[in-house]
């Protein structure tokens, strides 16, 4: 790969700029990562910064790529023209990672790649060039880059750290590009005083009159390429928009071009590859000679050199709007007949759509395969403008009704929903068949539920799942499922607007196919849990969660959906069915699913529900490393965080501060229709917080916002922590009634963990010579568990009832087991609370605080618990989507803190630090 050679720069001022430049440069000579987004109006000196940032690196391999309006809808193409010179690395990728970049760039066949799976395979490549020279990548004009090559970037950008890589890309103002949010930035203003003077001078030809001066400062605004085109246009109207009067100023500077150089200029602006070979052949079969290009480059608008390049941006963009559209199509219809449909086939489609002035079948059909390519390589969003392009062109209502359908369905998937609702709306206005109808209500049903959470999502997923019976009766079951999935979400605040009438539906949907699958067990479970209550729900709920949890996963699509379903099977393991291991079974085969095929959309969620198992197992320090990396795998990936895994995490910790405003917000939600499960978490979590603190007030009005009006999740799970603070705060009134509800869901339940939860909550609101051998059952069951938060606190009650009897001895030895399990796992108010008791009996017991804890970092300690286990850096690195040079640097980290030399003696470190 050669470094690529940029004109030489001048400048006035940005001094401030040019040492954030030098620092960047610095610091990836110097080991470290470094990653910068230069912000800016056009002209204000972005691309002159990138070309000063490219000479200024001498010591740095240099990769550069721009982006261009007219490929922002091709998949990868604005990645592919970064990493092209780098593909030879290809086979030194781990398999995955490079069949997953291989198939996004069209050179192998295969499933669609997972688009994160690629920013990891970037990552690795990037990394891997590192290694024998610092790398600088640098991309202008980001914001027209083609979206999943944008999230791809802004991917590696946020999982760089010590790979000896600078990324930096110039965006324009004020375009805004979600997925740039977050990443350092820089952003440029325009020069002032005696430089903006200084340069003004520099381009005039002669002197200039005060007034007009003036004038010419005042309009530019410190914007250099304004400073040195507007004395160029002083005629245009100064109520436009700079940008608007700058790229009008440049089309004034194209008019006086011979006719030939202009179209050879549009031929350049629409053929964004670069391609010398390709450009020339166009420009032949337009009868363009090479002699076409010299008026354009003593304009100073254009270099014709192995690549294009344009004075600026908007000389391209001047270029290509500024032509009539019948000299448009023409440009694009050389550009298609000289772009070699075997090489190349969805540009040679792209050129011929633009190229199409009325409806063309050859051309809608071309669109329609292309539109199936770059659905295999990934590329949602680009399948998605192929499908409809490929309406507008297509002469058959019917036809064009189907397409515009499919289009919206990629639009839907691409996280567009209005311009999915535009394209519902041109479907409906076609012939569709009975099918194709029942697929739009479909759509616009899961556009309800997904974007709006609206309360009438449920029943218009059952309408679509009704139409789709006689039609699709395996797509009409799912559309069950996510009907209840809706009406579950909804939550108690919908409990009068039809959630029962969707469990009854779900019910009698057609009957599953021979054998059933896992999600058509689920559904009946679902409905018949939903319907007739726990005692008929259970049975089938533990068929279905047998056969989610065997069932063999064959292919890619069979694994993506056995994870789609995997948060509503585990929400239904822990609270209905109360069944730990296969809590703790599903949640690590979910997260290894996961990993293995790097469904980063997934893995957060993944994540989060295994570290719910590692908090009931009093694993905090775990569940904490697992939620840290759902976090940053969130904010790499785009998506939102899951803050309510940390609500969970924080209220078992018992520090109020760490979760006092999650809890603040997800009750708050109480009046947002749809928010039912999160004020059901929020509660459970202030319960247990609040309950953990001894103050049991606060915890009885929380339970009862956890709990009222809904039966299901946590819901149920705030039950017990609801008897426990209405029993200490004598509200027997508030007590009873729980009791019942818990009574009946944990009968039915039958599993140690449901039976020991409520022996330790009926040995709180009993009395007499039963309360011991209840609370004794309870300690029994909880200890065959994996539960061991709970357990302690049935110890913690045990003892403080054993206090109460002034059995000080008996109390000691339950109020030791308890303190020990919630000092070991950093349950800092429980402990506390075992601690007091402790000393209410005469013993004196260390306070546990929060500067008790592991020193290392979550990612430290996952990464040096891989270690320790004997995983490689490069098998590490793939676990946790970081290179393996940034691996080595945690480890070094880890070393030093735990004062160890080698792997040999991490495990023994490990283990010493509890």
């Amino acid at each position: 790969m050669t470094t690529t050679r940029l004109p030489p720069s001048r400048f006035l001022d940005r001094r401030t700029e040019r040492e954030a430049l030098d620092e960047l440069v610095a610091g990836v000579l110097g080991g470290q990562s470094r990653v910068l987004v230069l912000r800016g109006e056009a002209g204000i000196g972005k691309t002159a910064l990138l070309r000063y940032l490219a000479e200024s690196a001498k010591e740095c391999r240099v990769a550069h790529a721009s982006g261009v309006e007219s490929e922002m809808e091709l998949p990868f193409a604005g990645l592919h023209a970064l990493c092209a010179p780098m593909l030879r690395r290809l086979p030194r990728l781990p398999e995955p990672q490079r069949d997953a970049l291989g198939t996004a760039f069209g050179l192998t066949a295969g499933a669609p790649p997972d688009r994160f799976l690629v920013g990891l395979a970037v990552l690795g490549l990037l990394a891997d060039l590192a290694e024998d020279r610092p790398l600088l990548c640098i991309v202008d004009d980001a914001q027209w880059l083609d979206r999943i090559s944008a999230q791809t970037l802004t991917f590696v950008a946020r999982r760089l750290l010590a790979e000896r890589v600078g990324l930096v890309f110039a965006l324009r103002e004020p375009v805004a590009e979600p997925e740039f949010a977050g990443l350092p930035e820089l952003v440029l203003g325009g020069i002032e005083g005696p430089d903006a003077d200084a340069l003004l001078e520099a381009t005039l030809p002669g002197p200039l009159d005060e007034r007009v001066r003036r004038r010419v400062l005042a309009e530019a605004r410190g914007n250099p390429l304004a400073l040195l085109e507007l004395p160029r246009g002083l005629a245009l109207p100064g109520t436009m928009p700079l940008t608007s009067r700058l790229e009008q100023g440049f089309v004034r500077r194209l008019e006086p071009l011979p006719d030939r150089t202009q179209r050879l200029l549009l031929l350049a602006a629409a053929e964004p590859v670069g391609d010398v070979t390709l450009r020339w052949r166009a420009a032949e079969l337009l009868g363009i000679g090479p002699d076409a290009a010299a008026p354009a480059e003593a304009a100073g608008l254009i270099e014709f050199r192995a690549r294009v390049r344009f004075q600026h941006p908007l000389v391209r963009s001047a270029a290509y709007r500024a032509a009539d559209p019948g000299a448009r199509r023409a440009v694009h219809a050389a550009l298609a007949e000289a772009t070699d449909p075997q090489l190349d086939p969805d540009r040679r489609a792209w050129h011929r759509a633009h190229a199409s002035g009325a409806p063309d079948a050859s051309v809608a059909d071309e669109l329609e395969r292309s539109a199936a390519r770059a659905r295999a390589r990934g590329g949602v969003s680009a399948a998605a403008a192929f499908l409809e392009r490929a309406a507008e062109l297509t002469p058959d209502a019917e036809a064009q009704g189907g397409r515009a359908l499919a289009a919206a369905q990629a639009r839907f998937e691409s996280g567009a929903p209005a311009a999915a609702r535009e394209l519902l709306e041109v479907a409906e206005a076609r012939p569709l068949d009975a099918l194709q109808q029942a697929r739009l209500a479909h759509l616009r049903a899961q556009i309800a539920f997904v974007f709006t959470r609206g309360s009438e999502a449920p029943l218009l997923l059952v309408d679509a799942a009704r139409r789709l019976e006689p039609l699709d009766p395996p797509l009409a079951r799912e559309t069950y499922l996510e009907a209840l999935g809706a009406a579950m979400y909804a939550g108690r605040l919908d409990a009068d607007s039809g959630g029962r009438d969707v469990a009854e539906a779900a019910g009698a949907a057609p009957p599953s196919p021979d054998p059933p699958r896992s999600a058509d067990l689920v559904l009946d479970g679902l409905a018949q849990r939903c319907t007739q209550g726990p005692d008929a729900g259970v049975p089938p709920l533990r068929r279905a969660l047998d056969a989610y949890a065997t069932e063999p996963l064959d292919d890619h699509v069979a694994i993506v959906r056995w994870l789609l379903l995997a948060p509503v099977v585990q929400s239904m393991t822990v609270f209905e069915l109360w069944d730990d291991d296969a809590f703790h079974t599903l949640a690590t085969r979910t997260v290894r699913l996961a990993r293995d095929t790097g469904a980063l959309a997934l893995l957060p969620v993944a994540l989060v529900y295994r570290a719910g198992a590692h908090v009931f197992a009093g694993e905090l320090a775990e569940a904490e490393a697992l939620i840290a990396e759902a976090d940053a795998i969130a904010a790499a990936t785009g998506n939102a965080g899951l803050m309510y895994a940390r609500l969970l995490l924080g209220a078992w910790r018992g520090i109020e501060g760490d979760v006092a405003g999650l809890i603040d917000v997800g009750l708050g939600k109480a009046s947002v229709p749809g928010e039912g499960p999160v004020v059901a978490m929020a509660g459970y979590a202030a319960a247990v917080l609040n309950n953990g603190l001894g103050r049991y007030e606060a915890a009885v009005a929380a339970a009862r916002r956890g709990s009222d009006g809904g039966d299901w999740g946590y819901s149920g799970a705030a039950l017990p922590e609801l008897v426990e603070a209405a029993t200490r705060c004598a509200r027997p009134d508030v007590a009873a009634p729980a009791l019942a509800r818990l009574e009946e869901r944990a009968r039915a339940a039958g599993t140690d963990w449901s039976l020991g939860m409520l022996a330790r909550t009926r040995a709180l609101a009993g009395d007499g010579d039963e309360t011991e051998a209840r609370h004794r059952e309870a300690i029994e069951r909880l200890g065959r568990t994996r539960v061991r938060v709970e357990l302690a606190r049935a110890q913690l009650l045990y003892g403080e009832w054993l206090r109460r009897e002034n059995r000080r001895v008996d109390a000691r030895e339950q109020l030791r087991a308890a303190h020990e399990t919630f000092s070991r796992a950093g349950a800092e108010a429980f402990a506390e609370r075992a601690r007091r008791e402790l000393l209410a009996t005469g013993e004196t017991v260390r306070r546990v605080t929060s500067e008790t804890r592991d020193a290392l970092t979550p990612q430290e300690a996952q990464i040096a618990t891989l270690a320790a286990d004997g995983s490689t850096n490069p098998e590490i690195g793939a676990q946790l989507f970081i290179s393996p040079r940034t691996v080595e640097y945690h480890l070094r980290k880890v070393f030093a803190k735990l004062d160890v030399s080698s792997r040999k003696e991490l495990r023994g470190a490990l283990a010493g630090r509890g």
